[in-house]
């Protein structure tokens, strides 16, 4: 099987392409723009594959994902690249409208008139996944959880720009029977994450002794979903998802950021011994909220256990763990991602910077 994943040097795509070759026997296209968080440190073990092959290009580049498709002839596609940051959406939402609405319609159309041209048993096997977020849905109340069925209400350009992307993917099912499946996932978490979102910008933050700046009061709830045990529910839905389904991807486990950055805290207290820092948690500060920051978002994965079968391996306890000490262990890694553009600012913050 041949699959060609778009996004696959940032986060979420890096674990795919990595369980991909590792666990399977499947050749992966790793197609990717390389912006600044896209970085081919987090798939170098997979690159020395002969079934891995990486392609630098923009989604929006309507000739190069037509050379793409004929190149590759792949079985099927998982459309992970996306901008993806809340904060940056804030102070810059015309790159996400680019890149989440008319990239995923230009791939859209690229999918479709490959798909169009396959024959007989290949057009009927052949899958286009598309791999969105909970944040969608809007935000929840103390009580309830997203499911399959929760009507859209996206607060940020960031979530805006996915539910646009997921309706595109619904109407080209829809209207051109194009095959696809949809993901929304939690909040990831786990190694290789670019280092301005949450954990690892608390935990590197930590490990330098400066401060660690929470929005609001800190009990913005999310549901925590370690990325190895996404990457695995991905490949589920590729393989076994039924055409035209939404699956809800969650890892039941519900904290307040404030909750989350204690718990870095504890980990690091214990895991760096004699640190000059210690105890970490007293470098927790309060800033002001951001504009439109969901209270809270709660996914009922119910669906995908019932139907395929999956559950989270990790718990929150467990991962974090794994994910502290990750960072603790490759430190060039995050390290040379620090050197570059990024320095560790909160953008969006409307007159603080926080997590």
């Amino acid at each position: 099987m041949k699959i060609l994943i778009t996004g696959g040097a940032g986060f979420i795509g890096s674990a795919v392409v990595r369980q991909f070759i590792n666990e399977s026997e499947a050749t992966v296209i790793n197609v990717d723009k390389l912006t600044y968080a896209g970085n081919l440190e987090s798939v170098a073990e997979a690159a020395t594959s002969p079934r891995y092959h990486f392609e630098q290009v923009d989604i929006c580049d309507v000739p190069a994902l037509r050379r793409l498709f004929t190149q590759y002839q792949p079985d099927a596609v998982m459309h992970l690249a996306a901008e993806s940051h809340v904060d940056r959406s804030i102070d810059g939402p015309a790159q996400f409208v680019e890149t989440n609405i008319i990239g995923t319609y230009t791939l859209l159309e690229a999918a479709r008139a490959y798909w169009a041209g396959l024959p007989g048993d290949r057009k009927q096997a052949f899958r286009f996944h598309h791999i969105s977020t909970d944040e969608v849905y809007g935000s929840l109340g103390a009580e309830g959880f997203f499911t399959e069925e929760t009507p859209y209400q996206p607060n940020s350009p960031y979530s805006a720009s996915k539910a646009s992307s997921d309706h595109l993917v619904r109407a080209w099912h829809h209207t051109y029977g194009l095959p696809v499946v949809t993901t929304n996932c939690s909040n990831n978490y786990g190694p290789y994450h670019f280092p301005e979102k949450l954990i690892p910008l608390v935990i590197i933050k930590a490990l330098r002794g400066e401060p660690l700046p929470v929005y609001g009061k800190g009990d913005n709830i999310r549901d925590w979903l370690y990325v190895d045990d996404h990457a695995r529910a991905l490949r589920l839905v590729l393989e076994k998802g039924r055409l035209g389904e939404t699956y809800n991807i969650g890892g039941h486990n519900e904290r307040t950021n404030l909750q989350v950055v204690q718990g870095i805290c504890g980990l690091l207290d214990e895991l760096v011994p004699g640190s000059p820092h210690a105890p970490h948690a007293k470098l927790i500060s309060f800033v002001t909220d951001r504009p439109g920051h969901d209270q809270r978002y709660a996914i009922d994965a119910g669906k995908i256990e019932r139907e395929l079968g999956w559950r989270p391996r990790e718990s929150f306890e467990s991962g974090l763990r794994k994910t502290v000490q990750w960072y603790l262990d490759n430190r060039g890694w995050w390290q040379r991602v620090l050197d570059g553009s990024y320095r560790g600012e909160r953008l969006g913050a409307a007159g603080g910077e926080g997590v």
